[in-house]
């Protein structure tokens, strides 16, 4: 199983490197997409920015956002560039973003910076190939925490912008708060259910796939259970798969062609997008 652990001990071999920055030296990625945008602003703020990758053959793609995890605290959108090459060769115009974390900015910061980059994307989909339109939107961790937030409430003004979601080991429905990284996140919000998706959820959602490893420790399973059952409730649309044997890194390193026999993340991901209106080129 790959744990954290492993890719620290991978980090050290390749020499200093993050263990993410290891994964992408090393890892084996899909040919068919690259790098055409680095660093697109939008806001003042330094982590206020996206790269995107894009399909390198020709037409209108659909257009995907990726949001990492990282505890609310951490991560950088150049630590994924493995990410967005793999959705690129499958056929996405695909955006890695970077947002504000903590411990400078707190709940819902995070969540109000998600909802930018989608509304920004949509607009400018076309300058990237992207077809316009709704966006697909996938998160890992935290990161699946910001686009859940995103596709469950129209508070935050992106609910509309989503074609579909896919949440892959995310962290729904984690209150009352009983660790540190939760409270030091979300512990001085006044109304708690507000920083929980379940909390949040609204009739109207798009349509949503629960990815979620059995043997994850991190983020327990319960979480995508719990928000599946509460859209279901609501009249959505919303499927919960459960990977045996698979932990909280081996289901997100699983996209990757080094790591992909470890769970059908990628596979499972691409064809619900595509049976909820993705084109791929």
């Amino acid at each position: 199983m790959i744990t954290r652990r492993f890719l620290t001990l991978l980090s050290l071999a390749v020499g200093g490197c993050t263990p993410l920055e290891a994964l992408n030296t090393l890892v084996k990625v899909d040919k068919g997409g690259g790098l055409v945008a680095s660093g697109v602003s939008y806001g003042p703020d330094p982590r206020q920015a996206f790269d995107v990758y894009r399909p390198e053959r020709s037409g209108p793609a659909p257009v995907l956002v990726w949001f990492y995890g990282g505890s609310w605290n951490s991560g950088s959108r150049k630590d994924y560039a493995f990410i967005g090459r793999t959705f690129a060769a499958r056929g996405f115009v695909t955006i890695v973003a970077d947002y504000r974390v903590m411990p400078r900015h707190a709940f819902p910061a995070f969540v109000e910076d998600g909802a930018a980059v989608v509304r920004m994307v949509r607009a400018r989909a076309a300058e990237w190939g992207g077809t316009p339109g709704r966006v697909f939107v996938v998160g890992h961790s935290a990161g699946a925490h910001i686009a859940a937030m995103l596709a469950v409430s129209p508070k935050y003004g992106a609910q509309r912008d989503i074609a579909a979601f896919v949440g892959i080991a995310g962290p729904y429905d984690f209150y009352p708060f009983t660790n540190r990284v939760a409270v030091n996140t979300f512990g001085n919000w006044p109304r708690p259910a507000e920083t929980q998706p379940v909390g949040i959820a609204a009739a109207g959602s798009p349509p949503m796939l629960l990815l979620h490893g059995a043997s994850d420790t991190t983020v327990l399973p319960r979480n995508s259970e719990s928000l599946a059952q509460r859209i279901t409730a609501l009249g959505g649309v919303a499927q919960f798969r459960s990977y045996p044997g698979v932990g909280h890194i081996e289901i997100m390193t699983a996209l990757t062609a080094t790591f992909r026999k470890s769970a059908p993340t990628l596979a499972d991901t691409i064809a619900f997008f595509v049976a909820n209106g993705a084109r791929p080129v």
